[in-house]
């Protein structure tokens, strides 16, 4: 029993001298995995600020630059760990390390498919400089205000104050129309007069009327008037003009300001717009009291 005792005395002793011996071999590798370590802890801060003040510049919404800043600043920390495992001839641990992210990574993108899909699109809105907070813009149905562009959703403020919110996935999949790239905007108004009308003087005077109603047109000749077809009740027209918006509520206030000063134009001068109108035409030969309709009406 006491030679036993001894042996593992023995083992023991012989093992801590050999951990001490790798301890001191690899002190000087263990000091400078730390020194990168730390270096590389205080220059992922430092990329941080960088990259969150140069994205900025760029892109309007925080929660975009704080992300890109955190991934470069994560990046950074990953090359200074590696580094450091590399140092301390941890190969071995790197390719585990290494596969370990591959297949972690691989599940996580799996599951969270959906939400990276509308991630990235988020990223690749941010960035388009022809979709900004403040434009106005339709898109899968919808029309109003940019009010918010973040990682995961699109929204927008409608016409009548309520709020839309849209995948990104879904805005970047489906054409947009955005009506503040440019200033002008045209307005298309149609309407139609009585078959009574002279219609030469019809097209002058809506003309002129929109020519004097809007600043931006300059002389009545630069409003398009066109006669489209001969309806059941009045003979329309299409009347279409340039004005400065940059939104489709300004267009709709244009257009209603041009209906309510045509109506009172074609009031002022006696022009009908017709409402439609049913005709209904007795032309039968038969009474009231004649045997015939009393056949008609006892048959039925």
């Amino acid at each position: 029993m006491k030679e036993q005792f001894q042996t593992a005395i023995s083992n023991l002793v012989n093992k801590m001298q050999g951990w001490l011996t790798t301890i001191i071999e690899y002190l000087p590798n263990f000091i400078l995995a730390i020194i990168v370590l730390t270096a590389a802890y205080f220059i992922a801060r430092k990329v941080n600020k960088l990259t969150n003040k140069l994205v900025s510049k760029r892109v309007q919404q925080d929660s975009i630059s704080k992300m890109i800043a955190r991934i470069s600043a994560v990046a950074v920390v990953l090359a200074g760990l590696f580094l450091a495992l590399g140092i301390l001839d941890l190969s071995k641990t790197l390719t585990s390390l290494l596969a370990g992210a591959g297949v972690a990574g691989l599940a996580i993108g799996l599951a969270l498919q959906g939400t990276l899909s509308n991630t990235v699109a988020g990223i690749a809105l941010s960035f388009r400089k022809k979709i900004e907070i403040g434009h106005w813009v339709e898109t899968s149905g919808y029309s109003g205000e940019v009010m918010d562009i973040n990682l995961k959703d699109f929204t927008l403020k409608e016409a009548d104050n309520n709020y839309v919110v849209i995948p990104n996935k879904t805005i970047l999949e489906n054409p947009l129309k955005n009506y503040s790239l440019t200033t002008k905007m045209r307005v298309f108004l149609e309407c139609g007069v009585g078959y009574e009308s002279d219609l030469e003087k019809v097209e002058a005077l809506t003309k002129e009327v929109i020519a004097n109603t809007f600043d931006q047109i300059e002389k009545p000749e630069d409003v398009e008037f066109y006669y489209t077809e001969f309806g059941d009740s009045s003979i329309n027209y299409l009347c279409r003009f340039w004005i400065d918006a940059e939104s489709m509520l300004e267009k709709l206030k244009a257009k209603t300001k041009a209906i309510i000063e045509i109506k009172k134009a074609y009031d002022k001068e006696g022009i009908n717009i017709p409402f439609p109108i049913r005709t209904l035409q007795f032309d039968t030969n038969l009474k009231v009291d004649s045997p015939q309709l009393e056949k008609s009406f006892s048959n039925n």
